[in-house]
């Protein structure tokens, strides 16, 4: 048994240290799915910190091209949008940080040609873990919202 927990112990250990080693740095290259300036295949989406408030927020119009089923936009699509809300807000602010989990949930459908508003902010910072929130609206609806913990690196 105590062999068991060694074991794990090391392999937990070492698997940390490897983690540390490897996002040491992270850099952004710009090629990013959802904001990258030299993805030719992205979204380009452009989003705008507000370090004061610790929020973050963009404007997307989706295509036909970004759809699931016949007229609707994928979710796929609108997850990425706010997961990317929430990990570019950190690194913005000069946190280095990975989404670790993401919860989201889909309120309405959004068709392609619409205009969508994305926004998000900080609701928590710890030593190891941050939370935060994000959300897509078109005019008044809010269409997905998400609630996700990102880990420092």
């Amino acid at each position: 048994m105590r062999l068991n927990y060694f074991w794990f112990s090391f392999v937990k250990i070492r698997a940390n240290s490897w983690l540390k080693l490897f996002m040491k740095e992270l850099r952004d290259n710009q090629g990013c799915y959802v904001c990258g300036s030299k993805n030719p295949s992205g979204l380009g989406v452009v989003f705008q910190i507000d370090e004061d408030a610790r929020s973050i927020s963009a404007r997307f119009t989706p295509s036909a091209a970004h759809q699931g089923y016949e007229g609707i936009v994928h979710g796929g699509i609108l997850s990425a949008l706010l997961d990317e809300a929430m990990a570019k807000l950190t690194f913005g602010l000069g946190i280095p940080s990975v989404t670790a989990e993401i919860t989201v949930k889909f309120k309405a459908p959004v068709s392609p040609g619409e205009e969508l508003s994305i926004t998000g902010r900080l609701t928590q910072e710890t030593r190891r873990l941050i939370r935060a929130e994000a959300k897509i609206e078109k005019g008044l609806i809010t269409v997905a919202e998400a609630t996700g913990k990102l880990l420092r690196v």
